[in-house]
């Protein structure tokens, strides 16, 4: 089993932070000791910090971000047209558009270790009831199968597309946190739990059928990958959904 890591890199350019398991590893280790241990060590005799400044401006970096993202992706996809939306697969090295689709999904990558900072500022705020199995596992779940769909598959091709849905939630979501600090009334917060369950099923349906297609050659391990990584979030924020918004009621009454 362990022959598949000895396999060659899927893209010929190796780039930071996505050169070997040894730094996500150690990233999400830092990530998950600073979460459950080391940050509430340093936490536990101290005031929670005001960050409301810094939290205003990361949302506002974050929206910036995603949209920096979205909209070269969206122009890349529909102007240029690399792909076969029936059956949607890395472009070869050589490929004169190979740059933008590297790059755009490598700035993915990056935005899914940027998104740890979220559960930080949580224990920073000692928010730790924010801090839930689903918010972490989340988190580590991202960047983790990032890396090996980088490693074993490369950059972009179906994902491309896949991961666009994530990013335009993200983007919802993230000015949902700022107009909250802003201490404006938001009230769709349930929309976007609505809308991170319909991302993932959009995930789940399209890989479904991009296997129904018989000539395709996408990589089925990671249409598996994928397919069970959607199917598994859609089942903690429906569980999530359930709790926060109808259960609650039903105990009231």
């Amino acid at each position: 089993m362990l022959e598949i890591f000895r396999t060659p890199y899927a893209d010929s350019k190796q780039l930071p932070l996505a050169t070997g398991p040894g730094p996500i590893i150690i990233i999400l280790t830092v990530y998950l000791l600073v979460v459950f241990k080391a940050g509430r060590k340093f936490m536990e005799h101290r005031e929670p910090y005001n960050l409301r400044g810094v939290l205003k401006y990361y949302n506002m970096f974050q929206i910036c971000y995603n949209i920096m993202m979205l909209l070269p992706g969206y122009y890349f996809m529909l102007a240029f047209q690399p792909y076969n939306f029936r059956c949607m697969t890395v472009l070869q090295q050589d490929h004169p558009l190979k740059n933008w689709e590297r790059c755009i999904s490598y700035a993915y990558y990056i935005n899914k270790i940027v998104d740890l900072m979220d559960t930080v500022f949580c224990v920073l705020r000692k928010k730790y009831s924010q801090i839930t199995f689903l918010h972490v596992f989340h988190h580590v779940l991202m960047p983790s199968v990032g890396y090996l769909i980088i490693r074993f598959y490369g950059y972009g091709g179906q994902l491309f597309f896949l991961c666009s849905f994530n990013v335009i939630v993200h983007i919802f979501m993230y000015a949902y946190y700022y107009s909250a600090i802003e201490g404006n009334t938001v009230r769709w917060k349930r929309c976007l739990t609505l809308m991170q369950m319909l991302q993932f099923l959009l995930m789940f349906g399209h890989c479904a059928f991009t296997a129904m297609q018989r000539e395709c050659k996408a990589s089925q391990g990671t249409l598996f990958l994928v397919s069970c990584s959607a199917a598994i979030m859609f089942i903690l924020f429906a569980n999530f959904y359930f709790q926060c918004y109808m259960r609650p009621k039903h105990k009231k009454n």
